[in-house]
């Protein structure tokens, strides 16, 4: 499979998480989020790009903080265009974006801010979007 999120090339980040015991590295965890991601967990308002081709449209804030639950790290985001921030991972100051792919231009991580958590996940339907992506991951665990 080709690999094109941004970060790609660091296959150095192992992950040993026992609650995740098939994901090894980046390239697992992409595989099976690629299982999971899904319209229903695609952000409502672009639900209407998602689709079987561009799997990572509406998914990154849960993603991002996903990836941390599972390696740790920070979640950090850059402000788009539209007013919405867009999250991707930063592990031991390197940087990577499992779901970069569902841009068609080249995104500027130089300008980013730290996320949290609490203020994403105010947003319910988001909070309840995040728990249905990591139970189907885990679900691929068993």
């Amino acid at each position: 499979m080709e690999y094109r999120f941004f970060g790609q090339e660091h296959l150095e980040i192992m992950i040993d998480n026992p609650d995740y015991p098939k994901i090894k590295n980046l390239h697992d965890l992409y595989d099976f989020l690629s299982l999971v991601w899904s319209i229903d967990t695609c952000a409502p308002r672009l639900r209407n790009e998602w689709s079987n081709n561009n799997k990572t449209v509406g998914q990154c804030s849960i993603t991002a903080f996903l990836v941390q639950d599972i390696l740790g790290g920070e979640v950090y985001g850059i402000l788009l265009k539209d007013n919405h921030y867009h999250c991707f991972n930063v592990l031991n100051n390197v940087k990577f974006d499992l779901t970069s792919e569902q841009f068609s231009y080249k995104l500027d991580y130089q300008n980013a801010y730290k996320q949290s958590r609490e203020i994403h996940f105010s947003k319910e339907e988001k909070y309840q979007r995040y728990l249905k992506l990591k139970q189907s991951l885990l679900n691929l665990m068993k």
